[in-house]
């Protein structure tokens, strides 16, 4: 079964920037999209971005939309989650998943979600 894990988390300061991995263990070419989602404590799953791995479209939510930047790199299985100018209502842990052929923002049709990596931004 195909496995995502996340990585690339950790304790930061208000301004800072982190950027996130997801791996994926099997060769991207089988994968639709790949998309990255947050809970932060006491808080609904947020979708943040996602991205078609063949073409490179992205999608973004509003909330996100200047501020974080998906991409890839397929010789790696990797897709990555650029975050800039971090603030304190980031702080979450941070999901990525397999998504289906169209880009969406539905948690529920993604699949194989990964572990998750803790991101703590401080004030």
């Amino acid at each position: 079964q195909m496995q995502l894990a996340e990585s690339g988390g950790g304790l930061v300061q208000t301004g800072d920037s982190l950027r996130l991995a997801c791996v994926i263990s099997e060769q991207t070419y089988t994968v639709y999209t790949v998309g990255w989602f947050r809970r932060a404590p006491g808080k609904r799953r947020e979708f943040l971005a996602a991205i078609t791995v063949t073409t490179g479209t992205r999608y973004y939510a509003d909330s996100v939309k200047g501020r974080f930047t998906i991409s890839k790199d397929n010789s790696m299985n990797t897709v990555y989650l650029q975050m800039n100018n971090l603030r304190p209502e980031d702080t979450a842990v941070y999901y990525c998943a397999e998504g289906p052929s169209k880009l969406t923002s539905m948690a529920g049709q993604y699949q194989n979600w990964g572990q998750g990596t803790q991101v703590t931004i401080s004030s």
